[in-house]
């Protein structure tokens, strides 16, 4: 099914563009069906952006979750929002902190994987440890991000 071009007031995504397989050509999409001025809003888990930190995201997400594709930075969502024609509004950044037990629960994840999540915590340096708030469960706490914006003519 193909939305018409210039046909929601609102288009939104609430935890699940990291499971897309190109953000930008979904962004696009959203785009299009936007009639001008619309407001589109998008909520996620973000990287943090320093390498060592997002590197280590992505395993653990990928290790629970193999739909998962890719967390994107703050300015990497800014940059791709203004790609596909958005204008950025705001962006607020939150600390989400996720209790390891359901958040593994709720993908069913397979007990080496758990496994191996919970290796990598335990080994994991201080500056690792101390972004993520790792705790001795294994509970731990990622950045988050609820961006509004304005679609463009």
């Amino acid at each position: 099914m193909s939305c018409s071009s210039e046909s929601f007031d609102v288009v939104a995504s609430r935890y699940s563009a990291h499971h897309w397989s190109n953000v930008p050509a979904g962004l696009t999409q959203m785009h299009r069906v936007s009639k001008p001025g619309g407001l589109a809003v998008f909520m996620d888990v973000i990287s943090p952006g320093v390498p060592l930190l997002d590197t280590w995201l992505q395993t653990l997400e990928l290790l629970r979750d193999p739909s998962h594709v890719r967390n994107f930075s703050q300015v990497e969502w800014q940059n791709m929002l203004g790609s596909a024609g958005f204008v950025v509004c705001t962006a607020t950044t939150f600390r989400l902190r996720l209790e390891f037990s359901s958040w593994i629960e709720r993908m069913k994840t397979a007990a080496a994987h758990v496994a191996a999540i919970r290796s990598l915590q335990q080994r994991a340096g201080a500056e690792v440890t101390e972004h993520f708030a790792i705790e001795a469960d294994g509970s731990f706490t990622v950045d988050t991000m609820l961006i509004t914006a304005q679609a463009g003519n």
